[in-house]
């Protein structure tokens, strides 16, 4: 038998009172603005989002977003946490213009902190969040309670999935049609889809990778999990053997998924690392790809069904990545086989020297992003990935979701 109701976290989504109308009486309707703050391990992004609410029943609409990124993430400045205070203050000035003055004393202003902070130490990661209150409470803006905080994993994922569902339009009481989320961070991974099978849910490791939402009288159990030092930067930091290192100013962190001759500081959560490739001569593919399986293997739990279940959307580093390797448009995003990463990447890692990346690290994320879809997930080659950055021009992200849960307190246990 599955995990029983009290293992499983449940969440109570009142869909009905969440969900947008399409409809919009010219009566009754008003706009109002949201601002979320995203705090990633490798940059800070604001969503400025303008919403119509028609009637309080009903989830508003999403009018447009307004959306900034600014590199690197709060967790670069844990020694000086004022210069992440600094680095809110400025992104402010993006909402400042994007709202009108009238409506700032009533337009919320909320951050979420994902891996980056999880990551640090305790007491860094709140000296950074205090910062961060600080800033917001000087602001015209309306400051909710618990306006910052770190966001737990699960959340994240589970957050995303609604942003897509929200944005693609499934959340429909019609439809039991669904898409899935992979969403690839600096420091951590999501998955979270809807599964069809029963037995999904029931070998799930532990009863934390079950959600249960309560929508339109029904119960949607979805698969959520997420992965801490999974992201890519941190996936690159244990492949080089360089997690929790002491010692890194005079140590060499080498890797056969760095081109031979290659030498480097790379920085990632505010340490700086010596990298370089193996001059022994081991390099190409088959050498890399060993290296990042130690990073996925037994540790990602593969779904029991993954196949004909979801569509999946892959965002964040997944497209970044995509696009950098030329496998998709920067504007569009597209459809990708799980196989034309592993393609890509044989190229990439196997001719190094001949094109310079335009990444020395394009060989070794490329190597992780298809060994974790295929040796973790358990995705199979032919299996079609919907890369996307935005949808309706909105960006793809946890952050709407997120803001939807602000305003309804969706209570996601």
């Amino acid at each position: 038998s599955g995990p029983s109701r009290a293992q499983v976290r449940s969440s109570h989504l009142d869909l009905p009172r969440i969900l947008p109308s399409l409809s919009r009486p010219a009566n009754h309707s008003r706009i109002f603005y949201a601002v979320m703050f995203d705090a990633g391990s490798t940059g800070t992004r604001i969503h400025v989002y303008t919403f119509i609410q028609n009637g309080s029943e009903k989830l508003p609409v999403l009018d447009n977003e307004m959306f900034h990124s600014t590199k690197p993430g709060l967790s670069a400045y844990a020694d000086s946490p004022e210069t992440a205070g600094e680095t809110v203050r400025r992104l402010l000035k993006v909402a400042k213009k994007a709202v009108p003055r009238l409506d700032w004393k009533r337009t919320p202003l909320v951050l979420r902190a994902t891996a980056g902070l999880r990551l640090l130490p305790v007491e860094k990661a709140q000296a950074l969040l205090d910062q961060v209150q600080h800033v917001f409470d000087e602001s015209p803006f309306l400051v909710p309670d618990n306006s910052v905080s770190i966001m737990d994993g699960t959340n994240e994922g589970i957050l995303a999935w609604i942003s897509l569902n929200f944005l693609t339009g499934h959340l429909n009481a019609n439809t039991k049609k669904t898409v899935g989320i992979l969403d690839l961070g600096g420091g951590s991974t999501q998955i979270t889809f809807l599964p069809k099978l029963k037995k999904t849910v029931e070998t799930a490791p532990v009863a934390d990778f079950v959600a249960r939402l309560d929508f339109f009288n029904s119960t949607f159990e979805l698969y959520s999990h997420s992965y801490l030092g999974n992201g890519i930067m941190a996936a690159r930091l244990a492949t080089l053997g360089a997690l929790g290192v002491e010692g890194l100013e005079w140590r060499v962190f080498k890797s056969s998924c760095l081109p031979n001759k290659f030498r480097d500081e790379w920085s990632f959560g505010g340490l700086t690392y010596q990298v370089s490739g193996d001059p022994d001569g081991h390099a190409g593919y088959k050498h890399c790809y060993q290296e990042v399986l130690k990073v996925v293997k037994g540790i990602i739990h593969q779904p029991y069904e993954l196949e004909d279940s979801n569509v999946f959307f892959a965002f964040s580093y997944y497209f970044d990545r995509a696009v950098d390797a030329g496998l998709i448009g920067g504007a569009q995003g597209g459809m990708l086989q799980v196989r034309d990463f592993k393609k890509r990447a044989k190229e990439v890692c196997n001719k190094m020297t001949k094109f310079p990346p335009i990444s020395s690290f394009l060989c070794m994320d490329l190597a992780y992003i298809t060994c974790l879809l295929k040796d973790g997930f358990g995705f199979k080659d032919s299996t079609v990935l919907q890369l996307t950055k935005k949808v309706n021009n909105v960006e793809a992200s946890w952050a709407l979701g997120a803001m939807l849960d602000h305003f309804q307190s969706l209570k996601i246990h």
